[in-house]
């Protein structure tokens, strides 16, 4: 399975014959998950997933990207007075309000049994306020959209956009913290050094200054 989405990923650049070495490995993958036990072919198939000590990694991106869909096609809409796509804009929110249900949950499961100290403990309080505000405002713009529907104008129209942008705002901090504990501070990360032999590996993107160690 690495072998057939290193070509998508690398181009087939530094893996041989590309798109045949691709497809050799792809069949060789399916032939080996007849011989899985259902505990290992979920571990074959969803790697990423089988590794996570809790799901928040997983679930965060969803109400960050229906949210962000929601505010910048409700304002377009708003602009171009389309009560059709504030329609499909207020979906959004619907959605992007359950998945920070489902994500803030996570989160707070994730704090629990996640190992992490003290420089992280402040970091990760401010992240998880972050979370219960964006689920609060998502809250609050999806029982007033529900109530008024689309048909919001004047000023009313101008303060839900102005909760709207906050919502996005403090959304995009929250998401900040996270990136910084990941990636700073390694929380829930077990960080392997890839080596080859003593070597590091290069994906033959030299020319365009890409090369990895």
């Amino acid at each position: 399975m690495y072998n057939f989405l290193s070509f998508q990923i690398h181009g087939g650049a530094d893996h041989g014959n590309g798109l045949l070495d691709s497809l050799v490995g792809l069949l060789a993958f399916v032939e080996g998950l007849a011989t899985q036990s259902p505990g290992g072919l979920f571990n074959t198939i969803m790697p990423g997933l089988s590794a996570m000590a809790n799901i928040h990694p997983l679930l965060v991106h969803f109400p960050i990207a229906f949210l962000l869909a929601f505010f910048v096609l409700d304002v377009v809409a708003a602009l171009a007075k389309k009560s059709a796509w504030r329609t499909v804009a207020s979906w959004f929110l619907y959605l992007g309000t359950v998945a920070a249900a489902f994500t803030v949950l996570a989160g707070f499961i994730a704090a629990e049994s996640v190992p992490h100290g003290g420089n992280v403990h402040e970091i990760m309080e401010r992240h998880e306020h972050f979370g219960i505000s964006v689920l609060s405002l998502a809250t609050l713009l999806s029982l007033w959209r529900l109530k008024a529907g689309e048909s919001l104008r004047g000023i009313a129209n101008g303060m839900f956009l102005t909760i709207s942008a906050l919502l996005c705002l403090l959304l995009s901090l929250g998401a900040d913290l996270g990136g910084l504990m990941v990636y700073q501070y390694g929380v829930a990360v077990q960080a392997v050094p890839v080596v080859e032999n003593g070597v590091g590996h290069e994906h033959g993107h030299e020319a365009h200054g890409h090369a990895h160690e």
